[in-house]
């Protein structure tokens, strides 16, 4: 088996189809994944979809950490519901 063989011919480079297949599905993965928004958590936040947290869920999470007493927290709460 030499490669003087014409049926040998094609496997010198029969692995990079794969490969660049591999590449190119990754590539085409990320720019439609992107158009719609959606962000792979290792991005971090500030996708298109993604809502930001309300200041009422932040000043939920204050007073149940115990930054603030509860009448700190209805006065606030009445201050950002109003």
């Amino acid at each position: 088996m030499t490669p003087d063989q014409p049926w040998m011919w094609h496997w010198g480079g029969m692995w990079i189809f794969p490969m660049i297949m591999f590449v190119i599905m990754i590539v085409l993965m990320f720019i439609f994944v992107g158009q719609w928004g959606w962000r792979p958590p290792w991005w971090g936040p500030g996708g298109q979809g993604e809502e930001s947290e309300t200041s009422l869920e932040i000043l939920k999470k204050r007073y149940a950490k115990g930054e603030v007493n509860k009448e700190e927290f209805e006065q606030m709460k009445k201050d950002l519901l109003s």
